[in-house]
């Protein structure tokens, strides 16, 4: 049994027994705590300003974050382990800028699915490399994932390429471009919903399912509980550091693919220093860095919450360079909530 259902069978246990108390729900519900600080900024936004609520700007949040989103898919899954990743920037350009090269100079027809195939499978590759890393070095993940960023980066930039790529083949524009939902908004201006925005929802709920509905999942969040009791009880560590890491890569190496045709141009210094902010966003959906925590649904809205602290905070007349600011207060109100709560209980 994983910490997250020994906690929530506490809960269970108080109701029944009638102690139930607020703060324990909060405890076991994080995410709600997410939930309401992005419902508070949006109304708070939209009293500032009403334009906030047109659907330019909210499908313009949606498609900021379908990016972000895979990455911190991937984080929380590590996370919820124990660990933490922080490579994944790394392997996402590795892989779409190799990738984009290769059919521009060898296989300018290669068909759009096989192309995002194969930047998946490559991200996933080099997940391969953390984890293999990861069981044998037995260092903290920290540490590996640092050095395979350094590592990953280097090859990129040594041994690749290192100047944009911006005639892009046309069935990588066309999959940028390609509508989920489209319409005029009353300026006559063409908003659009790119299809792409499909792999973010579908992402969630696969992670959701392994996570929630297989063995691999319990062994996650027990191996997040407690690494050591997780492999007395028969757990696989090797095999799930190995799971963990190629499915953050996967996801990364579709993160790349999806960025190179979203802005029709491989640029492979992009993604640089975006880490902190996904990791942030999987902090504030309720995740711990010890492990053994967190929810799909909390990362997607720790997502939302920091991309639309991004996009609002110009629209308030906040200065671009406050963004920084916000979001770590943001991150250290959450953690002194949790904290509390954890404190209580």
């Amino acid at each position: 049994m994983t910490s997250v259902e020994i906690e929530r069978n506490k809960a269970q246990q108080k109701v029944a027994e009638g102690g139930f108390s607020f703060s324990h729900f909060l405890k076991n519900h994080p995410e709600l705590i997410t939930l309401a600080l992005l419902v508070a900024i949006c109304v708070i936004v939209t009293a500032i300003n009403p334009n906030f609520l047109q659907a330019s700007s909210l499908i313009d949040i949606g498609r900021a974050s379908v990016v972000m989103g895979l990455f911190a898919l991937g984080v929380f899954v590590i996370l919820a382990a124990g660990g933490i990743d922080v490579s994944f920037t790394a392997i996402a350009a590795l892989s779409m800028y190799s990738v984009t090269l290769f059919t521009v100079n060898h296989f300018p027809g290669m068909p759009m699915p096989l192309i995002v195939l194969i930047a998946t499978i490559g991200g996933m590759l080099l997940g391969f490399v953390n984890g293999i890393l990861a069981y044998h070095l037995r260092v903290p993940s920290l540490i590996i994932t640092i050095g395979t960023q350094y590592l990953f980066r280097g090859i990129l930039l040594a041994f690749i390429g290192t100047v944009w790529i911006m005639d892009l083949p046309p069935q990588m524009i066309e999959f940028g471009r390609a509508p989920l939902l489209q319409f005029t908004n009353a300026n006559g201006a063409i908003i659009t919903l790119p299809i792409y925005f499909l792999a973010l929802p579908a992402a969630a709920i696969l992670t959701w399912w392994i996570l929630n509905r297989t063995l691999m999942g319990r062994a996650i969040f027990a191996i997040g509980g407690n690494s050591a009791i997780a492999e007395r009880l028969g757990y696989n560590l090797k095999t799930v550091q190995l799971f963990l890491f190629g499915y953050a890569g996967a996801l990364a190496g579709l993160a790349g693919i999806i960025h190179v045709s979203s802005n029709r141009l491989a640029n492979p210094f992009d993604l640089v220093g975006s880490e902190i902010s996904v990791i942030a966003a999987v902090v504030l959906g309720g995740a711990r860095i010890t492990g053994g925590t967190g929810t799909v649904l909390g990362t997607i809205l720790g997502v939302l919450l920091v991309t639309v602290l991004n996009n609002v905070l110009v629209m308030v007349g906040i200065p671009s360079t406050w963004q920084r600011f916000v979001i770590g207060f943001f991150i250290l109100l959450a953690a002194a909530f949790f904290m509390a709560q954890q404190r209580k209980s």
